[in-house]
């Protein structure tokens, strides 16, 4: 069965495994999560859960949002998020959490990166650079913008300088070293992508 929840990022520090080894991770504050809304074939077309993350003022959300808490009967959330989920048998209300996942599973962890602002094509699609010697007067451009009279234009998809990061990211096949089920806790052994503080979804490993 396909699992899923929402966390944020805490940041990165390190353990020690039983032999010794120092192993980097990063720890995630994971759920609890709250069904909100059961999606099926039947009624949407695929299947799916709603749910709700991250404590709120009620007064900090729209009428709208209140609604949807509302008929579900269940407390407020910051985040609301969908799952995807083949087969759930979580109804509504249920709470998803940290311990979904155990230690030693595989998983596949999203994200949107950091932002980097305005960046070059070397830095922003790892284009090489030009020769570095006094007669040449091309070091870090980005190359050939395209023929002369044809096609006459710079081609679709050029690599070209431009904002970088924000943007989603999924790093896959990464491990479980740790569950904190007091704490809410995951901790995922490398890094995974976003700010502290970011909003991350863990799932199974599509490759594992």
């Amino acid at each position: 069965m396909k699992k899923a929840i929402i966390g944020t990022k805490l940041g990165m520090t390190q353990i020690f495994a039983e032999d010794g080894k120092v192993i980097p991770v990063t720890v995630v504050k994971a759920g609890p999560c709250t069904v909100i809304q059961n999606k099926t074939v039947e009624t949407d077309g695929y299947n799916s859960v709603v749910v709700g993350f991250g404590e709120v003022r009620e007064k900090s959300l729209s009428k709208p949002q209140k609604g949807i808490f509302a008929k579900a009967n269940v407390a407020a959330n910051k985040y609301i998020r969908e799952l995807r989920l083949e087969e759930s048998s979580l109804s509504v209300g249920d709470e998803i959490k940290a311990d979904t996942f155990e230690a030693g599973e595989k998983v596949d962890v999203s994200g949107i990166s950091k932002g980097k602002g305005f960046a070059g094509p070397m830095k922003r699609w790892g284009l090489h650079r030009g020769p570095m010697a006094h007669g040449s007067g091309y070091h870090r451009g980005s190359g050939s913008m395209g023929a002369c009279s044809a096609p006459g234009r710079v081609m679709k998809g050029k690599k070209l300088p431009g904002h970088m990061g924000v943007v989603k990211v999924t790093i896959q096949n990464l491990e479980v070293v740790k569950v904190d089920t007091e704490n809410d806790l995951i901790l995922i052994k490398g890094a995974v992508p976003g700010n502290k503080g970011g909003l991350v979804t863990i799932r199974n490993s599509v490759k594992a």
